[in-house]
């Protein structure tokens, strides 16, 4: 198995969602974007990856994948990842096994 982009190895688990239209032909490029869910239950945004020639002044590009990108994406066992086609609104959403509650609450008192 490889690793998520985060370094991490991916959720063996994952839950894909699709937006508007999910994933439109393969001519189409995605702003991808990454969130990770904590324990307490709150969803942040992953700090972008800044480059050499954006010093932090200003807000970093959304990373972008092709269509064969998109559909080899694995989220990390708590990572969210959004990707929305550039072109319109449709896309779709990978959400690991912590990040979608399937194992979640567990400790909660009934």
């Amino acid at each position: 198995m490889g690793t998520s982009a985060n370094g991490r190895a991916p959720s063996p688990t994952f839950l894909t969602h699709y937006f508007g239209g999910g994933l439109l032909d393969r001519g189409e490029t995605y702003a991808v974007e990454r969130f990770r869910a904590m324990a307490n239950g709150e969803i942040r945004r992953c700090p972008a990856e800044t480059s050499a020639r954006n010093s932090g002044r200003s807000r970093p590009k959304p990373e972008v994948a092709t269509f064969d990108e998109v559909r080899e994406l694995r989220p990390a066992y708590n990572e969210i990842i959004v990707c929305t086609a550039l072109g319109t609104r449709t896309g779709v959403q990978y959400w690991g096994a912590s990040a979608c509650g399937l194992w979640g609450d567990r400790t909660k008192r009934r």
